[in-house]
């Protein structure tokens, strides 16, 4: 099974922003783990990934998202939890995140990184 089939019935596309020093990163750590049922990523900082219709480029790189196979978006805890699912050594995170009142707690964490992601980003780009 690739790691980034997209044709199977069941694969997930995970579109992320490849330019963004800590998404790059974390991406990295996903791709070398083989997965359970096909995903594909998309780099949306790249001009020429195509996009599903309902999720603009913008959209796209403010947030983490991900697409299913019957063409359902999810963005931020939830698209961390649908991805985690299909990963070895994250699936039990996954199901932690399904528990009821996890997901919201979790979107509340991953807004507030999205506050202080900028700062992460530059102190990261210094790093590399």
């Amino acid at each position: 099974m690739s790691k980034t089939d997209p044709s199977g019935a069941d694969s997930l596309a995970v579109f992320y922003d490849g330019a963004c020093p800590v998404c790059r990163r974390e991406i990295g750590v996903y791709r070398d783990l083989t997965p359970v049922e096909p995903v594909e990523f998309c780099d949306v900082s790249q001009q020429a990934v195509p996009l599903p219709a309902e999720l603009t480029r913008e959209q796209a790189l403010a947030r983490f998202h991900v697409r299913y196979a019957d063409g359902r978006i999810e963005s931020g805890a939830r698209a961390f939890i649908a991805l985690w699912e299909r990963l070895p050594y994250w699936r039990w995170l996954a199901r932690v995140g399904r528990l009821p009142g996890v997901a919201t707690l979790m979107e509340m964490a991953y807004r507030g990184f999205l506050r202080i992601r900028p700062t992460i980003q530059r102190w990261a780009a210094k790093r590399a």
